[in-house]
């Protein structure tokens, strides 16, 4: 096979643990894990959006259009769940849930026009803290 046809062979070869359920179901997880508009929470409200105070933000802007944290279901105990599943059956290991997160071996998993959620669900469900740019996973999360 000469090297432009295994160039071109490659474009085509998708990676088999793309399309395992635990990593479906998180890409899934990611994609709704944020409700349309602003947040409506009774601190929202009473502060007219001023999320200044806030230990974790609530609203987000991706693409221009607002969307919030769904809570009910984004808590750091709930992502790091799914995240788990998902970090098992792409890398065939444990995450470590102690230490830093290796966010681009997520990024690898995670769909690309996803990764823009990524990153603020992880922090704003307080599953990761951001220490002198790295991400550390919190034990509490765990």
């Amino acid at each position: 096979m000469s090297t432009e046809e295994k160039l071109t062979g490659d474009l085509f070869e998708v990676d088999k643990r793309l399309s395992l359920k635990p990593v479906v179901d998180f890409n899934s997880y990611l994609r709704t894990a944020f409700g349309d508009g602003k947040c409506t929470c009774g601190r929202c409200v009473a502060s007219a959006g001023d999320e200044s105070g806030y230990a974790y933000q609530h609203s987000f802007d991706f693409d221009g259009r607002a969307t919030h944290r769904r809570f009910a279901t984004t808590a750091g105990s709930d992502v790091l769940l799914v995240l788990k599943k998902a970090w098992l059956s792409y890398t065939k290991a444990e995450l470590e849930t102690s230490g830093n997160l290796a966010l681009n071996t997520v990024k690898e998993f995670v769909e690309p026009q996803l990764h823009k959620r990524l990153l603020p669900l992880l922090l704003a469900s307080g599953l990761v803290k951001d220490v002198d740019g790295e991400l550390q996973i919190q034990a509490q999360a765990a």
